[in-house]
């Protein structure tokens, strides 16, 4: 920067600070901010449209609160009343209908008002403690700021304020305002117990309610997503893809959560009903059966069954338009219906034949196997119409993209979802994305681009359209970051039992990720610098029952998809990792399956959950030792070269007055 810059700038910085009282002011501000705690973080990964659960853990911020409250009460509470208190603020409206029915009169209930609301004080006051006062101003509901400040920063403790805050509750409680302010005490307890949230991918598909999760996170006060292939996939649908419509619809029906689309997101589905009772009517679809749908309707199943199998077979006809027009995808391996022999029921892959387990292809002429018939085309078209058209899918696309990426690095953690495509000796993938080629970083940051380009648009129609197909490739492509296997075996796994042809290769990251020179080299790719460094990501579950460890590569690398999605859990053996990084370090909470939101307010059932100490640091981190840190010591420096300008009469002092734009 040349001095005239310099001084440009520095005039610019003195519209704010217009003089030495306030620059030096907001110096100290700032100093002292560096030496807070740093805020907890708290990572999540593939939930999988898993709400309840998800819910419970961000309420509980898996086990913090919990923890904090028996710092506080051990002495003083058992462990039952910490359990009721821990309950009451992760639920507070379900807990205090209970605790209201249950009371025997309204003096009985004051007494539990007054005790109640000194408790979540004494909570609020603790978790509140690694904030400035304004940042804790700014999470206070408008209602009961000023009330929530004097309790937390007068101590009922002082003789001299013990009648001052005892007045205040009690006013509360006479006035009627107990419960909601009960309510609003809890969910700032919760607000401020967590600083930032990741979600490492994969909020979509499989489980019931992913619409009620992006609610939540639409609403969350700090996140950032990486996003996971499902994600992408959904992002591709809302785009316009018309491969990624089908893959979702198919998800969808194949779990059974056919309401996600058609209740979540007014997705209009009559149209593949009615197609699916005309063209497979006759067809009992045995292998299309959805797998969670146990509630004795057979008739709906059955449905349910029909539209599967109707949109997996023109997935895979517009599957193959983009794989002919796109030959550098190289994945015409997944183009297999010219290569059954309808007459006899079977099909040729490599040399070997298979009987097929369906063999009922009323939609496909043998001769041109991957034409999509005229009644095909048209509820492909008015798929597309609903996807596109979807208010609450563009608000939440919206935020995804607002709060998200392919990859994050934050406060020395590098994040993503999966991988970052190696070769089998351990150096980068060399990955070509319209001729040119891209490993590491700038493959990732090339996905993240194109990804933005197919929802956004561009100038370039040419790099528009190739983007629209290569959302679809990031789902399933075998050097797609975010997938990463040699194929998805979709085909196979609906129509041929022999499970070797189910198998899907990893890529070599998944062989290397646990050898510590190979996570050092992608972190140094990622220029993460720092002693405590780490690569934290998700999207293969870690088959814990099997005793397979999530912390990998001496430490430096955590997997924490440990099975949140209920399909998973038979193959883990949990429910799900999360990670919580406070200022002392990283804890590692290994999650048992969560039973239901009523039991947890009704009998205090929390997720039984084991912690592990990852990494302590030797000392404690504050806000210094932060990405944010890092900014807020380069604004320092800027102010104190504003000082000197002052003191130099380079820049004149001012009075100070409120910035206001005039026309």
């Amino acid at each position: 920067m040349t001095d005239s810059n310099d001084l440009r700038y520095l005039k610019l910085l003195a519209r704010n600070f217009p003089n030495i009282a306030t620059a030096s002011t907001e110096i100290i501000n700032l100093e002292a901010i560096l030496n807070l705690p740093k805020g907890t973080e708290h990572f999540l990964a593939d939930l999988h449209g898993e709400y309840e659960a998800f819910q419970h853990v961000l309420r509980n911020a898996s086990g913090t609160i919990k923890r904090k409250v028996k710092e506080i009460f051990n002495e003083t509470l058992g462990g039952r009343e910490q359990k009721e208190l821990c309950t009451l603020i992760y639920y507070p409206e379900r807990k205090l209908a209970l605790i209201k029915a249950d009371a025997s009169d309204g003096a009985e209930l004051n007494d539990w008002y007054f005790i109640t609301i000194n408790r979540l004080v004494k909570v609020c006051r603790s978790v509140s403690s690694k904030y400035t006062r304004s940042k804790v101003h700014k999470a206070l509901p408008d209602d009961f700021s000023y009330i929530i400040q004097e309790l937390l920063h007068e101590s009922s403790t002082d003789p001299n304020k013990q009648a001052y805050v005892d007045v205040i509750v009690r006013t509360i409680i006479s006035t009627g305002r107990a419960d909601d302010f009960i309510i609003a005490m809890c969910n700032l307890i919760q607000q401020l117990t967590i600083d930032l949230l990741h979600i490492l991918g994969d909020v979509y598909d499989r489980g019931p309610s992913p619409d009620k999760i992006m609610d939540i996170l639409c609403t969350f006060h700090n996140f950032d997503i990486q996003w996971g292939n499902h994600d992408i996939l959904w992002m591709g649908a809302a785009a316009g893809n018309d491969c990624s419509i089908a893959n979702v619809v198919r998800g969808a029906l194949r779990y059974g959560n056919q309401s996600v689309l058609e209740d979540g997101y007014g997705i209009n589905l009559l149209p593949l009903a009615t197609f699916a009772i005309d063209n497979y009517g006759n067809d009992d679809c045995a292998m299309f059966r959805p797998k969670d749908m146990n509630n004795g309707d057979t008739d709906n199943t059955l449905l349910v069954a029909r539209m599967h199998k109707a949109i997996t077979i023109i997935q895979f006809k517009l599957e193959a338009a983009v794989i002919d027009r796109r030959p550098d995808f190289d994945m015409a391996d997944r183009k297999l219906l010219h290569l059954i022999d309808y007459d006899r029921g079977v099909i040729n892959i490599g040399g070997h034949e298979y009987e097929l387990t369906d063999k009922y292809f009323p939609t496909i002429d043998p001769s041109h196997p991957y034409e999509l018939t005229a009644d095909e085309q048209t509820l492909v078209n008015k798929l597309h119409k609903s996807f596109v058209g979807s208010e609450k899918l563009r608000k939440h696309m919206r935020c995804l993209f607002r709060n998200g990426c392919i990859y994050s690095v934050v406060n020395g953690n590098l994040l993503y979802h999966a991988s970052i495509p190696l070769n089998p000796d351990g150096t980068f993938k060399q990955v070509s994305i319209m001729n040119v080629e891209y490993s590491g970083e700038a493959l990732l940051k090339r996905a993240g681009e194109l990804i933005r380009k197919a929802y956004f648009g561009c100038d370039d129609k040419q790099e528009q359209n190739f983007a629209l197909d290569y959302v679809w490739y990031l789902w399933c492509g075998k050097n797609s970051p975010v997938f990463d296997k040699d194929k998805m075996a979709t085909f196979e796994r609906y129509f041929i039992a022999d499970p070797v042809t189910h198998h899907e290769e990893k890529g070599a990251y998944y062989l290397l990720r646990d050898d510590e020179q190979v996570a050092d080299m992608i972190l140094n790719e990622f220029h993460v610098e720092g002693q405590y460094r780490h690569i934290i990501n998700g999207h293969v579950p870690v088959r814990t029952i099997q005793g397979e460890n999530p912390v990998k590569a001496g430490g430096k690398l955590m997997v924490i998809d440990g099975g949140f999605s209920k399909a998973y859990q038979p193959k883990t053996g949990i429910a799900g990792y999360t990670l919580v990084y406070h200022s002392r370090g990283f804890q590692l909470v290994q999650h048992e399956p969560f039973t239901s939101i009523t039991k947890a307010v009704e009998e205090g059932q929390d997720i039984k959950s084991t912690y592990q100490l990852v990494e302590m640091t030797n000392h404690r981190m504050m806000v210094k030792d932060t990405d944010k840190g890092t900014e807020l010591m380069q604004q320092i420096a800027d102010l104190n070269r504003l000082l000197d300008a002052f003191r130099s009469g380079a820049i004149k002092e001012r009075a100070w007055r409120p910035i206001t734009n005039k026309r």
